[in-house]
């Protein structure tokens, strides 16, 4: 098996990242691609032996989409060839009417939106987007609202934390405290991950430490990696995963201060936040404003992307440019 993390998607994995692809591509254009088209635009149908593959993948991805009330219409693409069908999802069929929920049910959404926000989807899903630009398709403007990936600027150890809390497979990583200047090398067996108050936690079993311990994604950095084999160990029958976070995540500590330069006409949070706020030249504004929380921070000002420069103190500096690399390297497949 081998020590990086993840390891190989499932067939599973494979199938859904297919068809959200496929879905990405139809919804996309604003007239019928032909098969020709969806086998170049769509990567898992690319990498098919050949075109008799191809084409006995994607008639089983039809009949499985239209199984799930997705409106896959076939159009022709030209009057003057009726023989090659084209294909397309029209938004207007797709779209949801307006639909009410209930507090609680919004609460579980809201849970379910974090969760998408760090799936493994959303790389494919841009990959795809952009191999629609280069193709020239033409893009209905209305299709994708709501459903595009926004930019992942935060929490790059998600999927293997997550892989090995299903799979309990002990794990490695590099992890640095809000009280120390260095990351330490940390083993740990994985027994929960959970969403507590916006933020990401592992609950785990330190094996070095030889107790349970909490540890906050957003503070792991570099690669998360395998230690152990799958199943080779068991998580307590006791064990409570909002309990343990909330005994032993720390609260906030007393507030910092912070100088980041401001893009003009961006960053209107953070200029409601600032103590003062200095003009630079006709580009650029200096905000000075406080925080209470490194990471929280960094990661708000990652989200505002180059409209937002952090300048002082060099761990907040240092924080941002780690959580832009974990972006790069999220939707490039890099190192960053």
């Amino acid at each position: 098996m081998s020590s990086e993390s993840g390891g190989a998607p499932s067939a599973a994995q494979v199938k859904t990242e297919r068809l959200l692809n496929l879905v990405l591509v139809l919804l996309y254009t604003r007239r019928p691609l032909g098969k020709a088209q969806i086998r170049q635009l769509v990567p898992q149908y690319g990498q098919s032996a050949s075109t008799e593959a191809f084409e006995r993948m994607f008639e089983r991805d039809k009949d499985e989409l239209r199984e799930l009330g997705i409106p896959l219409v076939t159009e022709d693409i030209d009057p003057l060839h009726e023989d090659e069908p084209g294909y397309r999802i029209h938004q207007r069929d797709y779209a949801l009417p307006d639909i009410a929920f209930e507090p609680d049910e919004l609460a579980v959404l809201g849970l379910a939106s974090r969760v998408w926000a760090q799936a493994s989807l959303a790389g494919p899903a841009a990959q795809a987007l952009r191999k629609l630009k280069a193709a020239g398709v033409e893009r209905d403007g209305d299709a994708l609202i709501g459903i595009e990936p926004r930019l992942r600027t935060t929490e790059p150890a998600f999927d293997a934390v997550k892989d090995g809390v299903v799979r309990r497979v002990p794990l490695r990583f590099s992890y640095r405290r809000p009280d120390a200047e260095e990351a330490t090398e940390r083993r740990v067996q994985p027994w929960s991950l959970i969403s507590w108050h916006g933020r990401w936690y592992l609950n785990a079993f330190d094996e070095e430490r030889g107790a349970a311990r909490v540890f906050r994604l957003s503070r792991i950095s570099g690669p998360v990696r395998t230690a152990g084999r799958p199943g080779s160990f068991e998580v307590p029958d006791d064990h409570e995963p909002e309990l343990m976070v909330a005994r032993m995540t720390a609260p906030p500590t007393q507030p910092s201060p912070a100088v980041v330069r401001v893009r003009r006409g961006t960053g209107h949070s953070l200029r409601r936040q600032a103590r003062t706020v200095g003009e630079v030249d006709d580009t650029w504004d200096l905000v000075d404003l406080d925080y209470r929380d490194l990471e929280d921070f960094a990661e708000q000002l990652a989200g505002y992307g180059a409209d937002v420069v952090a300048e002082q103190p060099a761990e907040l500096v240092e924080a941002v440019v780690r959580r832009l690399r974990g972006a790069l390297a999220a939707h490039t497949g890099g190192e960053g």
